[in-house]
């Protein structure tokens, strides 16, 4: 598989059209049985939420995206996965689509005040951010999460995983399933931190950084185990969006 070679200093490939692709989601899971909720985030800004029940609820799985404007593949995913998705009747879901709204008109990381969002979970001042913690709040535990990214520089899909109990993990099965539909990353050094297979374990220690990304602030709050899935933004938007889905897969697939 070819890379598009797009990509110097910065994203510069297919672009969605988020009111779109929104009112897309709101009409396949409202179809579906899933339940809405929209946060208001400031001025003209709202995040939609959605929440999926099982008869069951044995197991509870968060999944976010669309945090960052430039990394278009997750919001197409979220809608994917509503739409393709025969969801067991074990797993309660919950689902952010877009963190971002304003980030995606303009194509850009950060929103429209040149936030970038993914480190606003320590040190809060982004409208959005608070009213996706305020809801956070709100919600149980997880028993994983989740967080539906892109990254620009990649020679392939990775995964970062935040594990700090030694429970069982699904790393190794997101690369597996996922190098059935898009090229693995197999850099020893991916980010400026160590990798083995396309999987990274970072420090997990939140005082270590002073700024945290939601996967962070999730760790902390509501889960011990948290997955974000880096699809490769220099490969076709179809191959990305596939990646991600097919990580979710295997998540949801697992037990």
């Amino acid at each position: 598989m070819q890379r598009i070679g797009k990509n110097h200093d910065g994203y510069h490939g297919e672009t969605i059209d988020i009111d779109a692709v929104l009112r897309e989601v709101e009409v396949v899971a409202t179809e579906n049985g899933w339940t809405g909720e929209v946060l208001p985030a400031g001025e003209g800004i709202a995040l939609p939420t959605w929440r999926r029940q099982g008869a069951a609820g044995r197991r509870r799985i968060y999944i976010s995206t669309g945090i960052h404007g430039d990394e278009p593949a997750g919001p197409l995913a979220a809608l994917r996965l509503l739409r393709e998705i025969r969801w067991s009747d074990d797993v309660d879901c919950w689902l952010c689509p877009c963190l971002n709204p304003t980030g995606f008109p303009r194509n850009t990381r950060a929103n429209a005040e040149g936030m970038d969002l993914n480190r606003q979970y320590l040190n809060t001042t982004a409208s959005e951010t608070r009213a996706h913690i305020d809801w956070l709040k709100r919600q149980p535990d997880f028993d994983v999460t989740l967080c539906l990214h892109e990254d620009w520089e990649s020679h392939g899909f990775y995964v970062y995983e935040l594990n700090p109990d030694n429970l069982p993990s699904h790393a190794e099965r997101i690369i597996q399933r996922v190098s059935t539909v898009c090229p693995i990353d197999l850099s020893p050094v991916i980010e400026d931190r160590p990798a083995q297979g396309g999987i990274i374990r970072p420090s997990i220690d939140p005082r270590s950084r002073t700024e945290w990304p939601e996967a962070f602030w999730l760790l902390t709050h509501r889960t011990r185990r948290s997955y974000t899935l880096e699809a490769p933004s220099d490969f076709p938007l179809e191959t990305r969006v596939a990646s991600l889905v097919e990580g979710v897969r295997a998540v949801l697939e697992a037990e």
